[in-house]
């Protein structure tokens, strides 16, 4: 399955004047059984709706793996507050929450990116991701 392309988000105007760095959030999910994965595929999207409109996201991809049983996210915002903000919002969380039990195993990693290094590149977040996998 193809990647959804990096998207400008609702803050990615207000970043071309603005020199200061976004955070980027980049994710490593699978699922427990390949029965799940439609499930989790089209929450995802309903998710993806949400990412795109959400305060402070200054862009955003996604990438599926179905048969691996694995999605990865890729996410920039303009302030740790308002990644957050949006964690914590619903139907994130409550999709989020309602998943728990059909998750295998997920990966987080959170760093700096300057205007220039936007958008966040998929080959250096999937080499952070492998990173921090293999240190736990």
């Amino acid at each position: 399955m193809p990647t959804i392309p990096w998207m400008p988000g609702a803050a990615a105007a207000d970043r071309t004047a603005d020199s200061g760095e976004a955070v980027v959030m980049a994710s490593k999910l699978q699922v427990k059984s390949l029965l799940s994965v439609p499930r989790f595929f089209l929450l995802s999207l309903v998710i993806w709706k949400q990412v795109r409109s959400a305060p402070g996201v200054v862009g955003a991809s996604l990438r599926a793996e179905p048969l691996k049983k694995t999605f990865w996210t890729l996410s920039a915002w303009d302030s740790q507050e308002s990644l957050d903000t949006f964690s914590r919002s619903d139907p994130h969380a409550r999709i989020v929450a309602g998943l728990r039990k059909v998750m295998d195993h997920s990966v987080f990693v959170f760093y700096p990116a300057g205007q220039d290094s936007l958008p966040a590149d998929w080959d250096d977040a999937v080499a952070r991701l492998t990173r921090k996998e293999a240190a736990k």
